[in-house]
């Protein structure tokens, strides 16, 4: 029997919490619940914050990111049974139905925005039910499968969690929190095209259209290139806004020349080992760059 067939006639769930918790997506959740939290702590007056409203906050944030995960995975459960990478996914093994999945997410999207919403505050709670919808429908069911800028724009749903965690605090949106989504909107880019270069059989089967399948390695090289260089000042604003000091400053300039010096060696590599170690490097890089920020401002 076809993993497709196994779908199809699927009917009763047999899942374990262990299914259910990798329909969450948890390495993209934990990316999420991190960068969510730096921009909480960076927020003015993040610290007279009650610890509960902050564990709050990044529950929902968590439950929020997982349940757009989960409905991702309903809709893409054609394309994962066919993508090597994704086949073992819960949805695609038959483990759990599809109409389960779809309601395991919507549930938890619904409940994590009206709990950040009475908990926390709605301006917080309308940027979290802004991000589900961002990724579930632009980027998902509208970009994913149509354009080559999918990632591109489409990477905004993950650059979301800094401003979230900062509306959690203060209730607004600032410049500082926007110069936080920008760091993590232009690092999207060269972060899955690292991962697209060498799992371009995946998605040339799937026919998903991402920038090596529709432009050529090369060009998607020299993209990853711009986007690199784009990303070097942008890293640096927060110590221009006052959000981080100069030794963040530093740290995030040398950490992003290093992540340009990468996509170079992608360029001249003519194997997938360099794109392997800038995908590698990139996640690294989203962690430290906003961990230094928290140590900088602690």
């Amino acid at each position: 029997m076809s993993t497709a067939e196994n779908i199809a006639i699927h009917s009763e769930s047999d899942a374990s919490v262990r299914d259910y918790y990798a329909l969450l997506k948890p390495k993209v959740m934990s990316l999420v619940i991190f960068s969510g939290f730096a921009g909480l702590w960076v927020a003015p007056g993040a610290t007279s914050l009650h610890p509960v409203l902050i564990f709050t906050a990044m529950l929902c944030l968590a439950l929020n990111a997982g349940a757009a995960g989960a409905i991702n995975m309903w809709y893409d459960r054609d394309i994962d049974a066919i993508m090597k990478r994704t086949k073992n996914r819960p949805l695609p093994l038959g483990k759990i139905c599809p109409n389960e999945a779809l309601s395991f997410g919507i549930v938890l999207s619904v409940l994590s925005v009206l709990t950040m919403g009475i908990a926390l505050n709605w301006v917080a709670a309308g940027l979290l039910a802004f991000a589900n919808f961002f990724y579930v429908v632009i980027y998902t069911m509208w970009l994913k499968r149509s354009t080559p800028q999918n990632i591109v724009i489409g990477g905004a749903a993950g650059a979301f969690p800094p401003m979230i965690g900062w509306a959690a605090v203060t209730g607004d949106i600032a410049i500082a929190s926007i110069a936080l989504f920008a760091i993590i909107f232009f690092w999207t880019p060269p972060h899955f095209w690292a991962l697209s270069l060498f799992a371009n059989e995946d998605y040339k089967s799937a026919k998903i259209p991402m920038l090596p399948v529709t432009h050529g390695e090369k060009h998607t090289k020299i993209q990853m290139i711009i986007y690199c260089i784009l990303l070097i000042p942008l890293s640096v604003t927060p110590y221009f806004l006052g959000t981080a000091g100069i030794a963040y400053a530093a740290a995030a300039a040398l950490m992003s020349a290093f992540f340009l010096f990468t996509s170079f060696k992608v360029l001249k590599d003519q194997t997938y080992k360099s794109a392997k170690l800038m995908f590698g490097y990139s996640v690294f890089y989203l962690f430290a760059i906003f961990l230094v920020l928290m140590i900088d401002k602690a």
